[in-house]
């Protein structure tokens, strides 16, 4: 007898490409299960008119997801994980963590080295903005926002584009990519590239059996990466109006390296800083990495401009 599963998620082609993966996935370990979807819109797909930190940053795309599990409209969410507060609302948590996606930013359009002096890049994105700036100070910033379809229908009107890599490649638009920035050139967004699935933490046995299922899809080196980030960014108290990031990498020995990022918005101030520790302590090692930022690197001061 089939077992339904009900997942909310964002209706943007990108979002349901998230969640048929995640169905994918179940379905490998449980062929029985069969995944509705619960399109649910939130204020951040409602409003595109504005920047995302005026409306109060990460949680606009995904507190209405989060409140469809809680009052059992659904029994999961799917999430792109870099639109997710550092902290889950009471009553729900990450389960699972599959293998993450390519971390990485990109320029639509053109290359860096490509765009001519003053050149005009979209991006809405403040830690984007300031590292760009930061590499080329020459150039000039303008907002953008919309769904996948929507930016790069816009990207011939500037000089190129910012995008995240993930969306680009689990789309199949990789032909627009005018070069991909490696970490070293931009540090990517906390869980850039990452999914995760929240659902309740009750004990009625039906949670429990959800849960039980969610952890045979888990990557466990994704996961702990992702717990590194999340430590980083919960420690700064950091959202979108923040330039800050951080990126995490685990190797077979379950040690991790992350490098974190803070900036100042125009550009002229970009700390870095990489810390190394044992997986077992990912988020803990991210915590403090945001401390040596914070406390020895001037990021405090910088933070409060």
């Amino acid at each position: 007898m089939a077992t339904v599963i009900r997942a909310a998620t964002r209706g943007s082609t990108l979002a349901r490409w998230q969640t048929d993966h995640i169905a994918a996935l179940v379905r490998a370990v449980d062929p029985d299960v069969v995944v509705e979807v619960v399109v649910v819109e939130t204020l951040g797909d409602r409003r595109q008119d504005i920047p995302i930190w005026e409306m109060g940053g990460k949680g606009v795309f995904a507190k209405e997801v989060q409140a469809a599990v809680l009052d059992g409209r659904a029994d999961l969410a799917v999430h792109s994980a870099k639109d997710l507060p550092s902290g889950s609302p009471p009553g729900l948590a990450i389960a699972t963590v599959p293998e993450r996606g390519d971390p990485r930013d990109a320029l639509v359009g053109s290359t860096l080295d490509g765009l001519g002096p003053g050149a005009l890049v979209a991006t809405g994105s403040a830690r984007r903005r300031s590292q760009l700036a930061w590499l080329r100070p020459d150039l000039t910033f303008t907002g953008l926002r919309g769904n996948i379809a929507t930016r790069l229908a816009k990207a011939p009107e500037y000089g190129a584009i910012v995008m995240a890599l993930a969306p680009l490649a689990r789309l199949g638009l990789l032909d627009h990519l005018g070069e991909v920035l490696e970490s070293e050139v931009m540090v990517p967004q906390v869980g850039q590239g990452t999914l995760a699935v929240e659902c309740r933490t009750g004990d009625g046995p039906g949670d429990r059996a959800l849960r039980d299922l969610l952890r045979q899809i888990e990557h466990r080196p994704s996961r702990i990466a992702l717990d590194a980030e999340r430590g980083f960014l919960a420690e700064l108290g950091g959202d979108c109006d923040l330039p800050a990031g951080a990126f995490a990498t685990v190797d077979q020995a379950e040690e991790v390296r992350i490098e974190g990022m803070l900036a100042s918005l125009d550009g002229h101030t970009v700390i870095r800083h990489a810390l190394t520790g044992p997986g077992a302590s990912a988020e803990a090692l991210g915590r403090r990495l945001a401390r040596v930022l914070l406390d020895d690197g001037g990021g405090s001061a910088l933070l409060d401009r």
